[in-house]
């Protein structure tokens, strides 16, 4: 398995210390799509969440989870709940292959001659691969949002006797490009700079020492047990994924390009803050949280299976090292 699956790497003998860059690259993708498919819909509901601003009085359109889940099933159909998907699957395979393969690679760098990774050198390694991710997340995240925030925008939309105009992610992009160029795509990149870095300085380090903690396989290797290693990404997604929710939230209300009447416009990090613990109170930057701890977890579980069972590998016939 990748480096990063261990607190203290002792380095192979150097007959085998190439760093395998391609089967590492298509495991990430291949991670990213299976783990889109399975839980999209929950990150649908998570975008509605983080969008819904509260109104005076308190109205909202969503109170829960569940009932955002319940709603948007009803008015949109089962497809409806993978509103946005297809962007997403589109670039998950660059993006989650960047991130992991990126975090590798530094901890391949950063390991000392004597086979160790210290604590501070694994958190570089994770925040330099989180820098890395966000030159596709922040194209592939404004354009998701947007496909999957237009069901909340028209149902809002509809009940104020108003209608809005349906745009594909190919049009949206089209137009953003043709009205700022290419740097309309990263509307909102500061705050996904923020959540991601943060994200994979606490991930990577949680998930080498939970996984480290577990037991061994027996076949020589010194790699963990494929169970602990599933359990530890989950545990590590899970909690990071928290950790950042506020970072989350920002980055959400900030790429959101429609809003639905009534609800604020932001300037910026700052003013997305200002505004938002005004008028919602501190909360408001845990909304979605739970759906993001489900949607993580998941996410990096399977990035550790597909990691361990070798597929990339085994189709470039490669030997998993």
């Amino acid at each position: 398995m990748s480096s990063s699956g261990t607190i203290v790497t002792t380095l192979p003998q150097p007959q085998h210390q190439q760093f395998a860059l391609l089967p590492k690259i298509i495991n990430g993708g291949i991670a990213g799509i299976i783990g889109v498919t399975c839980v999209f819909p929950l990150d649908l509901v998570k975008t509605r969440l983080q969008n819904q601003q509260i109104g005076p009085n308190g109205e909202r359109m969503y109170n829960s989870m569940f009932d955002c889940f319940r709603k948007t099933y009803k008015a949109e159909g089962y497809f409806g709940m993978y509103r946005g998907s297809g962007v997403n699957i589109l670039l998950i395979t660059p993006e989650k292959a960047i991130k992991l393969t990126a975090n590798d690679y530094f901890r391949h760098k950063l390991t000392t001659k004597d086979g160790k990774l210290p604590l501070t050198s694994q958190m570089v390694a994770g925040g330099l691969a989180g820098a890395f991710q966000i030159i596709v997340t922040t194209p592939m995240e404004l354009l998701k949002i947007q496909m999957q925030d237009a069901g909340r925008v028209a149902a809002a939309a509809k009940l104020a006797g108003k209608t809005v105009e349906k745009v594909s992610a190919t049009q949206l992009a089209s137009q953003l490009i043709k009205d700022k160029g290419i740097f309309g795509l990263y509307k909102g990149i500061g705050a996904t700079g923020l959540r991601d870095v943060t994200f994979s300085i606490i991930y990577f380090p949680l998930f080498a020492t939970l996984n480290d903690l577990g037991p061994r396989r027996n076949d020589g290797s010194g790699e963990a047990v494929f169970w602990c290693s599933f359990l530890a990404g989950l545990a590590a997604g899970s909690t990071a994924a928290l950790a950042v929710n506020p970072f989350d939230v920002v980055k959400t209300r900030l790429q959101a390009i429609k809003k639905a009447d009534g609800e604020k416009e932001f300037k910026g990090i700052s003013d997305c803050i200002t505004k938002t613990l005004k008028h919602e109170g501190p909360t408001a930057f845990f909304k979605g949280g739970l759906c993001r701890m489900i949607v993580i977890a998941p996410l990096f579980g399977i990035a550790q299976t597909v990691y361990y069972l070798g597929v990339a590998e085994g189709l470039l016939g490669y030997q998993k090292k």
